[in-house]
């Protein structure tokens, strides 16, 4: 089997598992094209905020893009551009050790947006993906003397 083939028959096993068992609140698709067919390559995703966090009650949407190198490699996770965390670059991408160099082809659509939910409401400001989100987690590094 091509390593195409392999990708998608895992992202195929994936969806299907997804469907009869997922977290709730939870939603993780399949693109679905003009035409109707599905590309699992790409999943829409959305990701709410867990309860007793500031991050309750929001729904947060998220793309995965999966390569055909899948699941040797992590699929790319994007909140949409702008979005306001220290451990979100710019463009939307996720900074998250398990999409990095603690990736495990045995890690799954599950374990990554429950991982990623968790990292909304605990940081790690030691990877920051964005300086001025670290600086302000951290703390004021100049103080002021007014008299």
């Amino acid at each position: 089997m091509a390593s195409g083939g392999i990708a998608r028959g895992r992202l195929a096993e994936e969806r299907k598992s997804w469907r009869k068992n997922h977290p709730h609140g939870f939603v993780a698709k399949p693109e679905t094209l003009p035409d109707g067919t599905v590309n699992l390559m790409i999943w829409n995703c959305i990701i709410p905020g867990k309860e007793g966090t500031d991050w309750e009650g929001g729904y947060y949407p998220l793309t995965l893009h999966f390569t055909e190198d899948y699941p040797s490699n992590p699929p790319t996770c994007k909140f949409p551009a702008g979005f306001f965390h220290v451990n979100v670059y710019g463009s939307g991408a996720v900074c998250l050790s398990i999409l990095g160099g603690g990736w495990q082809p045995s890690i799954t659509v599950r374990q990554i947006l429950i991982g990623i939910q968790d990292l909304l409401d605990n940081p790690n400001p030691n990877s920051s993906a964005q300086r001025l989100l670290s600086a302000l987690d951290k703390g004021p590094s100049i103080t002021s003397n007014r008299n």
